[in-house]
């Protein structure tokens, strides 16, 4: 008989408190919430073909893309599910210009959400995987309602990272700070069941995930660098795979589990990038790291950007160590070849 432990999400959660000596609950209960949160999406995701939730609403959001009606209830459910718990004392949502208040009169508690509700939005009508990313800080103001202070904090500070993909299975990945492990959803009992123990990323890999439709408007840097990576060479593993979905859950949880590099360079027409720094770029370089892996925007780390803006955006390159090393040494003029 197997003697393989079945643990669920909510056990894991708690047995990490107990590590932690004088812990409240209130971070685990935080956890909790959010759990329930991710599950009602599941549940709207799975059935959005047979309900009117697909579809655009006919307007854009802050960044200029368009918005879908999933996205919307996404948003309004994490919302819903977190402002009266006692564990906030504020949230940003990528869907939002401005910061998310708790309700009046609801109490606030010490910590702060940031979350990007429905990840890959633009894949929602062709099926192809989406997800939420979410990151926790503590608050850095004294007590009451939040501040936008308390959301501008560099992703060092981050207390907890992670996402849920709503693929072909539904998983949640999440960091504290001790190891990556995932979660997989059983829809029989309604339980995520840990799947992928101490997730390690591989020191190198064989894989790279760009949009090359924007090639033409990288640096020489950036050209060289994939014009390296497809060229035949046996004694460094080359070339290189390219796998690109498209939706930023699945292209990560895709490098944690075999290696290799993601990118989403600075171009031309985009100098910074595409990906929000506090949405995107924080949570995942906290779980790459926590993985083994390596997170920049090219020249330097991520999680030590001090943020200017909630919506600010950055060129990401995450991935294995040896990987990222190499895209660095060429964006930085140091090698062409």
């Amino acid at each position: 008989m197997s003697r393989q432990k079945i643990i669920t999400l909510e056990r894991h959660i708690i047995e990490g408190e107990r590590a932690h000596p004088g812990a409240s609950g209130s971070f685990s209960g935080l956890l909790r919430d959010l759990t329930l949160a991710f599950k009602l999406i599941w549940r709207e995701v799975s059935k959005a073909g047979l309900v009117d939730i697909l579809g655009s609403l006919g307007h854009e959001n802050i960044h200029g893309d368009e918005v879908k009606k999933l996205d919307i209830f996404a948003n309004d459910t994490i919302f819903k599910a977190m402002d009266h718990g006692g564990h906030l004392c504020i949230m940003a949502s990528e869907e939002h210009e401005e910061v998310l208040p708790i309700p009046p009169d609801y109490p606030t508690g010490n910590y702060v959400l940031i979350f990007d509700p429905l990840d890959g939005s633009s894949n929602i009508d062709a099926n192809v995987t989406i997800g939420t990313i979410f990151s926790l800080y503590r608050r850095q103001s004294p007590s009451g309602p939040g501040t936008v202070e308390d959301c501008l904090q560099p992703g060092y500070k981050q207390v907890a990272a992670g996402y849920a993909m709503y693929g072909s299975s539904t998983m949640i990945v999440y960091t504290t700070g001790d190891g990556v492990h995932g979660f997989t959803l059983d829809p029989g009992i309604g339980e995520f069941l840990l799947s992928h123990e101490n997730i390690r990323i591989p020191r190198k890999g064989k894989i790279y995930s760009v949009n090359e439709g924007n090639y033409h408007r990288w640096s020489e840097g950036m050209k060289k660098y994939i014009q390296y990576l497809c060229e035949e060479d046996k004694a460094t593993d080359r070339p290189y795979s390219a796998r690109y979905v498209g939706s930023l859950v699945g292209d990560i949880q895709r490098t944690l589990l075999y290696g290799g590099i993601f990118m989403y360079p600075g171009d031309t027409k985009n100098p910074s990038g595409k990906l929000r720094l506090m949405y995107e770029g924080n949570p995942m370089a906290m779980l790459v790291e926590q993985a083994g892996g390596r997170a920049t925007d090219g020249r330097k780390r991520i999680l030590d950007i001090i943020p200017q803006s909630l919506h600010e955006r950055t060129p990401l390159f995450l991935g294995s160590q040896e990987d990222v090393r190499t895209v660095e040494e060429f964006l930085q003029g140091k090698r062409d070849h």
